[in-house]
């Protein structure tokens, strides 16, 4: 099943990032919530506010917030989008998070390169854009959106 996600995270990996198999363990293992879909058609990642985790989107979160979930990466397969997978997953991530005390779930989507069915997705859900940034050298920029539990 961790082979076939990791193969679902790297077909995406323009939205997310590519993950060679030792970083995609190290990903989970240090996670507030890593689920999945039966026969591992849908992914979602994500970290609360006190894990130890070098992403700049992250830290932004970290910053700012005293505490939060953030969603690392949630991704659907191709073939099986529009199914309300990734509903699912968030739902069972915002049940996750009340019961642990959190009051707020944080990600990103690019704007740059363009992500549209994400950003319709996250406002879908109640997600609202708390600010942007920048991504040097990688020439991506982000929105980051919030949703209040």
């Amino acid at each position: 099943m961790q082979a076939a996600l990791l193969a679902l995270n790297n077909a995406n990996a323009r939205e997310t990032s590519f993950l060679a198999a030792e970083d995609w363990r190290a990903l989970v293992a240090g996670s507030f919530a890593a689920t999945c879909t039966t026969g591992a058609t849908a992914l979602l990642i994500a970290f609360d506010q006190d894990a130890r985790y070098d992403s700049v989107n992250f830290k932004w979160f970290q910053a700012r917030r005293r505490r939060f979930v953030y969603v690392d990466r949630i991704v659907v397969s191709e073939r099986h989008r529009e199914r309300s997978l990734a509903t699912c997953l968030y739902r069972d991530l915002f049940e996750r998070a009340k019961e642990a005390g959190h009051d707020r779930i944080a990600c990103e989507v690019n704007l740059e390169p363009p992500n549209p069915r994400s950003d319709a997705f996250h406002a879908k859900m109640g997600f609202v854009t708390v600010g942007r940034a920048d991504l040097h050298p990688s020439g991506r920029t982000v929105r980051y959106w919030e949703k209040l539990l």
